[in-house]
């Protein structure tokens, strides 16, 4: 199974190699130095989770995380915020501008691995929602085709399709549904079927 890709974002090139060396074993890591770089990154090649640094020069982490959060490509990618800063204004602010969680500096590398582990498995576990939510739309959209108002010829029982041309029940619900036919006598049949036989 191919290692889950994470952003690295600080203006310090020493934290940049303090994480590195923490995550590297379990995930590929990549690094930026500022926040312009790590928007070109991302928009390149998307990471499955970046953690970024607010107190950057030119354009600080918040701004970072808004401008991602802006990108329907790119918003749903969680961001964990790392910071010298730990006022609780300063993570309020993070969380409003879109972040899953926020760490002090210094990081606790037992900490920080378990928490990235944590985001990145709640958002397996969404994409699988959405992908089955997805799946389950496509089943209804089916059921609803059979929901509908069938034209069913009173005396046969067969039904006509979008085409025009007039199908047995069976066929037309097989082909339009997963649902497999087995054959047997009802009682009324199974009367009559018995009283053509014993004749």
């Amino acid at each position: 199974m191919a290692k889950k890709t994470l952003l690295v974002v600080d203006d310090t090139i020493d934290n940049l190699i303090v994480l590195y060396k923490v995550l590297r074993a379990e995930y590929d890591v990549i690094g930026a130095s500022n926040g312009k770089e790590a928007l070109r990154l991302v928009e390149a090649t998307p990471p499955d989770l970046i953690l970024l640094d607010i107190m950057m020069p030119e354009m600080d982490g918040y701004e970072v995380c808004r401008l991602l959060k802006l990108d329907p490509r790119l918003r749903d990618i969680p961001v964990i915020f790392i910071s010298a800063l730990n006022e609780e204004v300063d993570e309020t602010r993070g969380f409003e501008m879109g972040a899953v969680d926020f760490i002090t500096k210094p990081v606790k590398p037992a900490i920080l691995c378990r928490r990235v582990a944590v985001h990145l498995e709640l958002r397996s576990q969404k994409e699988e929602l959405r992908r089955q939510n997805q799946e389950l739309q496509e089943v209804l959209s089916q059921v609803k085709e059979l929901s509908g108002l069938l034209p069913i010829c009173m005396t046969c029982k067969k039904i006509r399709d979008d085409q025009g041309y007039w199908n047995q029940l069976e066929t037309y619900i097989s082909e339009h549904s997963d649902v497999l036919f087995s054959h047997s006598y009802c009682p009324d049949c199974a009367g009559i079927a018995l009283e053509e036989f014993l004749k």
